[in-house]
């Protein structure tokens, strides 16, 4: 791995754990030698994570549709910042650019995005990890549902165990660099051809 994507709030959140976290988080990536991709926003647990990067000489590319850059919240001193038109190029261009993903908390935009690789994932379009750091236990109910769901068989078991967690970066950070992307095959699962 040479490039971690990080999904993560445009906002700090109620607490400066959240804050706080985001910058460990930045400190465990430089300390592995990864370079950061994010969304190229200069607030929120985006503007911490990108200026714990810069501040220690790492490398950051930021991806921002024309729009976010216009209401000037784009973070412009990184080491690479790409203005996109639209959101689905702003994705498409974080996934290219990455060899893997971690979730931090934040909204609808960061629930989507994890979401979107994670799919792309279950579906074998990539083989790379997908983290969710769970700060504060931020995390829980999504997990408790994706556990409901699997109970439910709309998700299978191997397409749940892709969804890698803790709430130490560092341990998430060597989850991630043991990854072996399972075999997945969602077209017999969905037939119900595989009980899982």
């Amino acid at each position: 791995m040479k490039r971690i994507c990080v999904f993560c709030g445009s906002s700090p959140g109620t607490g400066d754990q959240y804050m706080d976290a985001a910058g460990k988080l930045g400190l465990a990536l430089l300390g592995h030698n990864l370079s950061l991709v994010y969304g190229g926003a200069g607030v929120g647990l985006m503007g911490v994570i990108a200026n714990t990067f810069m501040e220690n000489n790492g490398e950051v590319v930021g991806v921002i549709p024309k729009a976010l850059f216009d209401k000037e919240v784009a973070c412009t001193y990184l080491t690479d910042l790409r203005v996109v038109d639209t959101m689905h190029e702003r994705k498409s261009l974080m996934a290219e650019l990455s060899d893997g993903f971690i979730a931090m908390p934040g909204g609808l935009g960061t629930i989507e995005e994890f979401f979107e690789v994670l799919t792309w994932a279950q579906l074998g379009i990539h083989q790379k990890p997908c983290g969710i750091l769970n700060v504060n236990g931020y995390f829980d109910r999504l997990t408790d549902f994706l556990d409901h769901a699997v109970s439910q068989r709309f998700i299978g078991k191997d397409c749940r165990s892709l969804v890698l967690m803790d709430h130490d970066p560092e341990i998430l950070i060597q989850k991630m660099k043991a990854y072996q992307a399972p075999e997945v095959d969602k077209a017999k699962w969905a037939l119900g051809m595989v009980q899982s």
